[in-house]
């Protein structure tokens, strides 16, 4: 039973990332035959190599990490050159010089650990491995250009024609998820049901990972549209909606809050307010209408995206209204927490999708919520 589990969960992970397995075999494939076929290079080891560095880096970073791996492997060449032509080949007294001159080279250069690591094997590789030469040899350098090169080009390829696709999907898969933590929280204090509550907090603490997934996803359109010279002109969106996406992480630290003080509300034997339920609905009609806004920006859609930003903003508001009316003397501290944090989250989302300036969106806010402004 334990290994079929584990087959099941094998299978499912291959289903769901099928892509960076065919795109890192393809890759490192297509440059080991240009390097040989079209370049004639003897023994083309950094092309794929540099094709599977370039391509275990997460996306948005390749670029860059393209660039290092050439740099490391001609740091690594040069120095190993020298070395070798001076002290000979396969004695500890190169080896060690060759990895000492090679890490101090790269670290001084600003170098970072992935480019460290490329420079000193692509000059070990030359001490240990590689048949002697009379010379220099460029081959090396090429050969890590053309895996660099192929991988950045098979990194784009599938996403060429819709660059901001996958960043709109992960926009829409978020804010949705989002929604539905806060609809599970208010469901469980409906019920008054601990282990609901419960596991909407253990949901709560999991949203980081989908906020690090949608950063990674900024990135990455950011790298996709520079690398697609038609589509550059939409740099200036994913900017201007780059900003709103970065409140998504405060207003998920707010839930995480609001689910550990609906834990303990679910606890107390004193019934909760069916008005809390009623506001932390609301509250998640407006991150989806939130949600969707952005997704409608990247887009293209302006009318459609103002559209949701209303929506939003009128959920917000009145989820800030009907939790305000709770706030009476006398009510529990947890109660008095939620209330806090419905404020909170309201306030981030609507500095997300409105063009109000965080002055006017807070008077905004503590208005419709009957609180006395900061």
């Amino acid at each position: 039973m334990i290994r079929m589990g584990w087959l099941r969960v094998a299978a499912g992970r291959l289903r769901h990332g099928w892509r960076p397995v065919l795109e890192a075999t393809l890759a490192a494939t297509v440059a080991w035959i240009l390097a040989t076929r079209l370049l004639g290079h003897p023994e083309p080891f950094f092309a794929p190599a540099a094709a599977l560095i370039v391509l275990g880096q997460a996306r948005g970073q390749r670029l860059r990490r393209a660039v290092e791996v050439v740099l490391g492997v001609a740091g690594g060449v040069l120095v190993a050159d020298v070395v070798i032509q001076g002290l000979g080949r396969g004695s500890t007294g190169t080896v060690f010089t060759v990895i000492l001159l090679t890490v101090v080279l790269a670290a001084a250069v600003g170098a970072t650990g992935v480019s460290l690591v490329q420079a000193a094997v692509s000059a070990l590789y030359l001490v240990v491995v590689a048949p002697p030469t009379e010379g220099l040899v460029p081959f090396r350098f090429v050969d890590a250009l053309v895996g660099g090169g192929i991988a950045l080009a098979a990194s784009q390829l599938i996403d060429a024609r819709r660059p901001l696709a996958p960043l709109i999907a992960e926009v829409r898969g978020t804010f949705d998820e989002l929604a539905a933590l806060l609809t599970d929280i208010a469901d469980a204090l409906d019920r008054h049901d601990e282990p609901a509550a419960r596991g909407a907090l253990g949901h709560a603490r999991e949203m980081d990972a989908r906020v690090d997934r949608l950063r990674e996803g900024v990135l990455a359109a950011g790298e996709a549209l520079w690398l697609n010279l038609r589509r550059r002109r939409h740099l200036g969106r994913l900017r201007s909606v780059d900003s709103s996406i970065r409140q998504i992480d405060y207003a998920v630290r707010n839930v995480r809050v609001l689910a550990r003080a609906g834990v303990t509300l679910s606890r107390q034997p004193t019934p909760v307010p069916a008005e809390l339920g009623v506001a932390l609905r609301s509250l998640a009609e407006a991150v989806r209408a939130a949600g969707e806004a952005l997704a409608a920006d990247l887009e293209g859609r302006d009318e459609v995206a103002d559209g949701h930003a209303a929506r939003a903003d009128l959920a917000a508001l009145a989820a800030v209204r009907t939790a305000g009316a709770l706030f009476t003397p006398g009510r529990s501290l947890p109660l008095v927490m939620i209330i806090g944090q419905i404020r909170a989250t309201a306030i981030d989302l609507l500095r997300g999708v409105s063009a109000d300036d965080e002055r006017t969106v807070l008077g905004r806010v503590d208005q419709a919520t009957g609180l006395p402004p900061l």
